[in-house]
């Protein structure tokens, strides 16, 4: 009976029970100490709580509403990181031309000087294409610095 009684003990204590099952619970209570105590502490930090409730409610005057608006209306915004954005339109369009034309000269540049470098085998080619005994040893970690050293000479 006592898994019952704590199971039902907030509707008990509400009044919400239908009266048999509140007639058990109230039966139980009367012969059974520990959940007699329980109900009893329930009540009391139920006062507690209700003892917390703020019987006054403080408004605050029209006259403190206005002054707000009057500060508020009066500050001006300042400026934000954001605002340096806020550009205007023939601003915009200048600085996306410049752009386009810096990205322009700059790839043509790349393209037309990367032709010109000598294309040789990546490191990665010579390395792939060495018969390499296991790195183990002296002699192959040796002829692997003579590889790369021939091929930057390239």
């Amino acid at each position: 009976m006592h898994a019952v009684v704590m199971d039902s003990l907030e509707e008990y204590l509400s009044g919400v029970l239908t009266p048999a099952v509140e007639r058990q619970i109230e039966a139980h209570l009367s012969t059974c100490e520990t959940c007699r105590e329980e109900v009893s502490g329930m009540r009391e930090v139920s006062q507690l709580f209700g003892s917390l409730h703020a019987e006054e409610v403080v408004e605050p005057s029209p006259a403190f509403y206005a002054g707000v608006m009057r500060q508020v209306a009066a500050q001006k915004p300042a400026r934000s990181f954001a605002s340096l954005f806020a550009l205007d339109f023939a601003f915009g369009r200048r600085l996306v031309f410049a752009s386009l034309m810096t990205l322009a000269v700059l790839g043509t540049f790349l393209a037309t000087h990367e032709a010109q470098s000598p294309m040789g085998p990546s490191p990665d080619t010579i390395m792939a294409q060495q018969e390499s005994p296991s790195f183990d040893s002296a002699t192959a970690q040796e002829s692997m610095l003579v590889t790369l050293t021939s091929y930057e000479q390239h």
